[in-house]
């Protein structure tokens, strides 16, 4: 049994300290799902792959059942708290972009009318998602795992109890099915 998965089961049965440990082992892993995440992100964004790992460790500690037996389920926790964060973001951008914040006057004449922001793009995926999983809960894990959390077929197969094949055949359909649904909301 690895220390991760060790310190984990010491984390689920409520030890003190054991999520203080935690944090030094997985903090790597952590950081390196959120750059790759923050890769995808349009580039005037301000959020840091730094600042999402420690807000996304902080839910993770603050909120959830701490039920994670083993690094898997651990690192699929982390990716939807990751996946949560950015949909705040964008909600929060968005929300401030359309006049959230102080309302002014703009003639509709000096508007440059762009197709769609990448903040615009990260809650269409977002609203697919939703409805993805009201449809098939165990596609839509997979993207949150896959996607979110950047784990491998092998990973998410060990994470949902089924095999390398399965993730396979259901991140097809998931993709399909996300792409579908987005088209049909432009």
């Amino acid at each position: 049994m690895s220390d991760v998965t060790q310190v984990l089961q010491a984390v689920t049965r409520g030890e003190s300290g054991a999520a203080e440990n935690l944090l030094p082992l997985v903090y790597d892993q952590l950081r390196h799902l959120a750059a790759a995440r923050m890769a995808q992100e349009s580039a005037g964004q301000t959020l840091q792959a730094t600042a999402l790992v420690h807000e996304a460790w902080l839910r993770l500690v603050k909120e959830g059942e701490r039920n994670w037996q083993n690094r898997a389920v651990f690192f699929a926790a982390a990716a939807e708290a990751m996946r949560r964060i950015l949909i705040e973001n964008a909600r929060r951008k968005s929300r401030l972009k359309r006049g959230g914040g102080g309302l002014e006057r703009v003639a509709l004449t000096d508007i440059d009318l762009a197709e769609s922001s990448p903040d615009d793009r990260i809650l269409m995926i977002d609203e697919a998602l939703e409805r993805l999983q009201a449809e098939d809960p165990e596609a839509a894990k997979l993207v949150v795992m896959k996607f979110f959390g950047g784990m491998t077929d092998q990973e998410a197969a060990e994470n949902l109890g089924v095999t390398d094949r399965t993730v396979r055949r259901q991140w097809a359909y998931a993709k399909a099915w996300l792409l579908t649904a987005i088209q049909e909301m432009r």
